[in-house]
């Protein structure tokens, strides 16, 4: 997919791609390096000078990104006195190795600018500014240290900091976040610059979806640019997918679509994708202004200002309106309407090329196309073998309960726990009834007592640490208690994020004998020995391969249902083209999902979404609470299935189901623009694509008048032509795009009066 996102963004006006460098995928076991296939990333860099683009590396290695462990190795967890992001020998020496290694890298095939490649910039560290705090005087002397590590790797490009309000000479502090134009560097004589513009934001599981309107996100580029700016990078411009294990948190959902200009599967997010591209080009006109220009404010009223930027030769202006209401301003004898919140861009001082709230470009309904042949997917099963840890049996053991990370190095997100209870005579001769008590720090538990199923718990609402519960009724020897803790990401935010705990260590655990009149006896499990066993069977034999050594003991016949701890396998074929491909997990639970071997991330489709859901208005401040959709669905039901992914014959869907589900309704889908929408003034020019292989098959509207409503609802206003709609048919139907002047010559005389602003809106089926 990477040449095409590449050119999508080019053709969108960008000049540069921004990455960052994973440590974890790429160092995944310590001194072992990894950078092939998907992790090619001197091919990625290549990619970008192919398409005469150019590149800002973002090395870290720390790089947060919602991604597991802030995208550090979990052996480094696991190193006794290593301390994380602060001045610690062990861990600066681990650092300085894998930094090294990456710039060596592109030095060794001239990616650097001084050698002709396309990098540009490379950053070091990433956001430390935000948790300094904690760390003390350690973390002052860490980042002087990081800044001296990088000027000696002779990069012969600038590096940057962002949000580092003290980062040491030569380092560049830069901004992150939704809004950037007040920001000033610490250092005058270095540049404005902004890392991070937030497109929208990332999805938890159990919440609904953010999304950040286009003109907003326009407002800010243009608000920054009007101020100053030089340099300007989006988070996301295409948010992607986190495959596997990828996604933090924790709880991070595996779709990371961000609503950015790409959105997840690399469609146009329309008019997202095409309201920035007009404003990159107006902005682009305006160049030599920017760069050489001297600016100047002029006051209008409170909140609306003119920002002038002036050469020798020429001047340009923006008009800005921060209230919420419209205005009409006089400028330099010049009338101009400037909606609220947004800027009007003039590259002459005189005619407005571009106004952030005022959207011309396609709007965009996409829409997902079953494929027939897959509906009816034939399934096999496979029971996960958990004989050996209902009955207590693990692979290792230790007194006390053990931190989930620590044991397990991430290498499965699931960890047993089990120990043995031995119980007198006298405290069981009551027969009173106990409570088995297991305080965790999550994020999931699964609970057994004696072979039998006790119940499932997560945490809900952000907090991850539950006390679970269960009546149980002991015998007086050899009872078992089997618990399986499962972990959703771990954290990859926030100060000593590294040793936020996971699983049930500190417990307590604890099993209750019910007294009469509310004396109860308690015993405290915490201390026990406790055997641990690390992951699924199917897991460790990797039963989603097909040369897993289990490949030959899948089930056929009746298919099981709501098991727990069960496999699923099935095959499926995907028609030709080009069309993003999607599998439906409706009516599974939690688990991890496999095609051709290859993991597609965690599913987690019985998650509801919050009702936060309220409405949206593109003015004032955005936050990632508002703008909110998709309230009461599932929190993620469709999962991307990359084309490079599949075979052009029959490929394999394998499922881990942790909770219990029914596959028989799993169906694999294609996403597609399903209806185009654009509404264009009188004097501009309206253009529709169905962005591919599809045609504009049904013109359902079209009205060249004031027609109101928006995409999917339009209705026709007071005025308009008759033939407004046999002109777009003529211009659009059986074409992958078009494109049609707005003016009478065009589409008619309409019937408005001459007070009434006439516009041309479409809507098309492809």
């Amino acid at each position: 997919m990477w040449p095409d996102l590449i050119q999508k963004a080019k053709e969108g006006g960008l000049d540069t791609i921004e990455t960052y460098v994973f440590w974890d995928v790429h160092e995944p076991r310590y001194r072992e390096y990894n950078f092939e296939g998907n992790l090619d990333l001197i091919r990625f860099l290549k990619n970008i000078q192919e398409a005469g683009l150019y590149a800002v590396l973002r090395i870290g290695p720390y790089v947060c990104a919602e991604w597991n462990y802030g995208g550090f190795p979990r052996w480094l967890h696991q190193m006794k006195g290593i301390e994380l992001r602060t001045d610690n020998e062990i861990y600066k020496n681990e650092m300085q190795n894998f930094t090294t290694l990456i710039v060596e890298m592109v030095k060794k095939e001239n990616l650097l600018a001084p050698q002709g490649g396309p990098i540009i910039i490379t950053q070091i560290e990433n956001e430390y500014g935000n948790v300094a705090g904690p760390y003390g005087e350690k973390g002052k002397a860490y980042i002087k240290w990081c800044a001296k590590m990088a000027e000696s790797l002779d990069v012969g490009v600038p590096w940057i900091m962002c949000q580092q309000e003290d980062a040491p000479p030569p380092m560049i502090n830069t901004c992150n976040g939704f809004y950037c134009h007040n920001f000033q560097p610490t250092n005058p004589n270095t540049p404005k610059m902004w890392t991070e513009n937030w497109t929208g934001w990332f999805k938890a599981w159990g919440g609904s979806n953010p999304t950040r309107p286009a003109e907003d996100v326009a407002y800010a580029v243009a608000r920054f640019f009007e101020n100053q700016g030089t340099f300007q990078n989006y988070y996301m411009y295409h948010g992607g997918t986190n495959f596997g294990r990828t996604s933090g948190g924790p709880y991070i959902t595996t779709s990371y679509d961000y609503d950015a200009p790409l959105d997840e599967y690399g469609n146009l997010r329309q008019p997202k994708w095409g309201h920035l591209k007009q404003l990159h080009s107006a902005l682009k006109s305006m160049e030599k202004l920017l760069t050489q220009g001297e600016a100047s404010r002029t006051d209008l009223q409170a909140d609306a200002w003119v920002t002038k930027y002036t050469t020798n030769e020429t001047s340009g202006c923006f008009i800005v309106n921060k209230n919420s209401g419209d205005l009409e301003v006089k400028f330099e004898g010049n009338s101009h309407l400037v909606p609220g919140w947004s800027v009007s861009i003039l590259p002459d001082c005189k005619n407005e090329a571009y106004n952030t709230a005022k959207v011309t470009t396609q709007t965009s309904l996409m829409s997902k196309k079953p494929i027939t042949d897959s509906q009816k997917l034939t399934w096999q099963w496979w029971n996960e073998r958990n004989r050996d840890v209902l009955r207590g049996k693990g692979t290792s053991s230790r007194t006390g309960l053990a931190e989930q990370l620590m044991t397990t190095g991430d290498e499965s997100d699931y960890l047993w726990y089990m120990t043995t209870v031995e119980l007198s005579k006298a405290d069981i001769k009551h027969k009173k009834e106990f409570t088995l008590s297991v305080n965790t720090t999550g994020h999931v538990l699964h609970a057994f007592f004696n072979k039998k199923f006790l119940g499932t718990q997560y945490g809900v609402d952000g907090t991850y640490r539950f006390v679970f519960e269960a009546p149980v009724h002991p015998k007086a020897k050899g009872n078992v208690v089997t618990l399986l803790s499962a972990t959703v990401g771990h954290a990859n935010y926030g100060a000593f994020f590294d040793l936020v705990p996971t699983g049930i260590v500190r417990g307590p655990v604890k099993l209750i004998r019910n007294g009469d009149g509310g004396e109860n006896v308690t015993f405290d499990l915490s201390s026990n020995l406790w055997s641990y066993k690390i992951g699924m069977v199917g897991e460790d034999k990797k039963i989603y391969s097909d040369d897993s050594p289990l490949a030959s003991k899948w089930h056929s016949g009746r298919l099981p249902i709501n098991k727990k701890l069960a496999w699923y396998k099935t095959t499926f074929s995907i028609p030709q083209g080009e069309e993003p491909v999607v599998v439906d997990l409706l009516g599974m639970s939690k688990g991890q999902a496999w095609v051709n071997g290859q993991s597609i991330g965690r599913y987690w489709t019985n998650f509801t979404a919050k009702s936060d859901c309220a409405g949206c208005d593109y003015r004032g401040e955005y936050k990632p609470e508002r703008c909110r959709t998709d309230c009461g669905l599932p929190t993620q039901r469709w999962y991307h299935v990359p084309r490079s992914f599949l075979n052009s014959g029959t490929n394999t869907l394998v499922l881990f189901e942790e909770m219990g589900g029914n596959p028989s309704a799993i169906n694999f889908q294609t996403v597609a623009v399903g209806t185009a929408c654009a509404s264009v003034p009188d004097g501009g020019k309206l253009e529709l694509s169905c962005q591919g292989s599809r045609t504009i098959s049904l013109v359902q509207f079209a009205s060249y008048g004031d027609a109101t409503g928006t995409c999917g609802s339009f209705q026709k206003g007071s005025c308009d032509t008759d033939t407004a709609l046999a002109a777009v048919k003529e211009a659009c139907l059986g074409k992958s795009s078009c494109s049609i002047d707005v003016n009478d010559s065009v589409l008619g005389h309409s019937s408005c009066g001459g007070g009434i602003p006439k516009k041309l809106v479409v809507q098309a089926t492809c």
